[in-house]
C-alpha cells in the first residue's frame, strides 16, 4: 500500500485544538490529532503525522487513529498514539502499538513535608535517593534477586507481588491502574531470556527519559480534586517514572519477530512492517497479549518497589520523621494495550485500545472507580519545568477512547539534545533553579535537559481546552535521580 510523504498529507482543522486527516489510499479510518495551532506547527514536518496515517491502516481499527499534543515519531506507531480495534472485526493487536517498553508509566505519592521542611536538605535526600534507588543502563539489585518461582508469581500478581514482600501496603493497590495487575498474564508466553533479565531488575529505574524525582505542589487549579487526593499547595512530592525494564525490552523483541511471520500467515497488509500484527484471536495474538501482560505487571512491582525504596530514602535522611511516609495519589501507564468497552457506531464492544505514549484518562465503562473526583492523570515534563497532575473527564470517553496525554514529548532526538548541550555543565545550571540533580552519566542529562522537549504546560492546556483533562495541580522539581 501506498501512502502520502507528509508534506502532501492533507489535514483539516476541525476546532482550535483539533485536526483530522481524512481518510485516503488504504486508510480505513481518518486520523485524528490534538494539537494548539503552535504544538500542530511543531508536529507537521516531524513525521509522526505520516504514522498517524500508517496506524489507520490497521486491520478491525474503529473510530479514528489518534495522536495527543505529545506525539513524536516512534516504533511503528508515533508515540502519543491511541488506537482501537475490534476483535469481532478482524481486529489485531501490535507490538508497535505498545512499544518496547511495555508499561513505562508514572507514579505520584505524597509526603507528609512542606517544602520548609524539605528545600535545606535536598541534597542529602537526593544523595539517598540515589543510593537506594539503583538507576542507569543495567541498573540491578535494588532488592533480593527474584528466582525462578518468585518470577512466576511476579507475572501473574504485579504489584500485589510487591506489597505481599512488604513493599508498600494493600491499600496502595486501590490506586493503580487495573489494581496494578493486567488479567491475562501467562508467564509460559514469556521467553527465559526476557526472565532472566528481569530477574535482577526489580526496583531499579533505568536511563534514558526515566526518573524519581522530589517536587513542590506549586499551584492547585482544582480544588475539590485536589483535596480528595490528598494535594496541597508547598507540599512534597516524589514522582516516579518508569516502566518494565530489561523484562518488557526483551518480551517486545521477542514478539516483533512472531509477528513478523504472521503477516505473512494472515495476508495482512500494511504500510510499515514495523506495524507487525496479528489478530486478536490467533495464537500469535493471544501469545502477545499475554506475554505484555505479564510485562506490564512486571513494572506495576517494579514501580509499587522503588515507592518503597523511596519511602525509606525519605525517612533516612529525615531522621525517620513520620512525614515520610508516602501516601499514593495514583500509577498510570503509558504504553500497553487493554482490552477496554467504548461506544462504536450507536452500540458498545470490547476493543483491544493501544495507548504508546499515552495516559488513560479515565475509567472505562463497568470498572470501579476508586476517585470521586475522576480518575488521576500525571502529566510529567522535563526535570528543568515543571509536571502536573490532572484529571480526566466523561467526553475523553467519546472520544479518545478514555486517553489523554502523557507529557511534553520531545521536540529533539537524542542525538540533538546530545549535541546541543553534552558540552554544557548541566548539573551546575539545574541547580541554579533550585533542582539538585544526581545521575550516572552526562549522557542522560545532555538527552533529557530542557528545550529537548515541547513545553508541558501548552500540551497540558490542550487537552483541556479539548475537553479531554482538567488540571487539577502543578509540579516543581527540587530533586531528581536518572540513569
Amino acid at each position: 500500500m501506498k501512502t502520502s510523504h507528509p508534506g502532501n498529507i492533507r489535514v483539516e482543522r476541525v476546532n482550535g485544538y483539533l485536526w483530522e486527516i481524512p481518510r485516503f489510499g488504504g486508510m480505513r479510518v481518518p486520523g485524528r490529532i490534538y494539537a494548539s495551532g503552535p504544538i500542530f506547527e511543531q508536529i507537521r514536518d516531524e513525521g509522526g503525522l505520516q504514522q498517524v496515517v500508517n496506524v489507520a491502516h490497521l486491520p478491525g481499527i474503529v473510530g479514528y487513529s489518534l495522536a495527543m499534543p505529545d506525539i513524536h515519531w516512534g516504533y511503528g506507531f508515533p508515540i502519543g498514539g491511541v488506537a482501537a480495534t475490534d476483535p469481532a472485526d478482524g481486529g489485531v493487536i501490535s507490538p508497535g502499538g505498545v512499544g518496547y517498553d511495555i508499561n513505562c508509566g508514572v507514579r505520584l505519592a505524597m509526603t507528609g513535608f512542606q517544602a520548609e521542611d524539605v528545600i535545606p536538605r535536598i541534597r542529602e535526600i537526593v544523595a539517598a535517593f540515589f543510593r537506594l534507588i539503583p538507576c542507569g543502563v543495567g541498573s540491578s539489585d535494588a532488592v533480593q534477586k527474584a528466582g525462578p518461582k518468585e518470577m512466576k508469581s511476579l507475572m501473574v500478581k504485579g504489584a500485589r507481588w510487591a506489597v505481599e514482600r512488604g513493599y508498600g501496603k494493600a491499600s496502595d493497590l486501590d490506586f493503580i491502574e487495573e489494581g496494578g495487575c493486567l488479567e491475562g498474564a501467562d508467564p509460559d508466553r514469556v521467553s527465559e531470556r526476557a526472565r532472566e533479565r528481569g530477574a535482577t531488575q526489580v526496583g531499579t529505574l533505568g536511563s534514558g527519559n526515566h526518573f524519581a524525582e522530589i517536587d513542590v505542589v506549586e499551584k492547585v487549579f482544582h480544588r475539590e480534586a485536589a483535596q480528595e487526593f490528598g494535594v496541597r499547595e508547598g507540599q512534597v512530592a516524589v514522582l516516579i517514572h518508569t516502566g518494565s525494564r530489561g523484562f518488557g525490552y526483551q518480551v517486545c523483541d521477542d514478539y516483533l519477530k512472531v509477528m513478523g511471520r504472521a503477516l505473512t500467515r494472515y495476508k495482512i497488509e500494511i504500510p510499515d512492517r514495523q506495524l507487525a500484527c496479528a489478530p486478536l484471536d490467533s495464537e500469535e495474538g493471544r501469545s502477545y497479549y499475554a506475554a505484555m501482560a505479564a510485562a506490564a505487571n512486571f513494572a506495576w512491582a517494579n514501580r509499587q518497589t522503588i515507592m518503597h525504596l523511596a519511602e525509606r530514602a525519605f525517612a533516612d535522611a529525615m531522621g525517620g520523621a513520620a512525614e515520610a511516609r508516602l501516601s499514593l495519589v495514583y500509577d498510570v501507564c503509558h504504553n500497553v494495550a487493554k482490552m477496554e468497552t467504548y461506544p462504536v457506531k450507536g452500540s458498545m464492544r470490547r476493543l483491544c485500545v493501544h495507548r504508546k505514549g499515552a495516559t488513560r484518562a479515565t475509567w472505562p465503562r463497568g470498572t470501579r472507580p476508586t476517585r470521586a473526583a475522576g480518575q488521576p492523570v500525571i502529566i510529567p515534563g522535563d526535570m528543568g519545568t515543571c509536571s502536573y497532575l490532572a484529571v480526566g473527564t466523561e467526553k475523553s470517553l467519546a472520544e479518545t477512547f478514555g486517553s489523554t496525554a502523557h507529557g511534553a514529548g520531545r521536540l529533539m532526538s537524542r542525538r540533538q539534545a546530545l549535541k546541543s548541550f553534552g558540552n554544557r555543565d548541566l548539573i551546575s545550571e539545574l541547580a541554579e533553579d533550585g533542582i539538585t540533580v544526581m545521575a550516572k552519566g552526562r549522557r542522560t542529562l545532555a538527552e533529557e535537559m530542557v528545550g529537548a522537549y515541547k513545553n508541558v504546560t501548552d500540551v497540558v492546556d490542550t487537552m483541556e481546552e479539548a475537553g479531554i483533562s482538567l488540571k487539577v495541580a502543578k509540579l516543581r522539581p527540587i530533586g531528581v535521580i536518572k540513569g
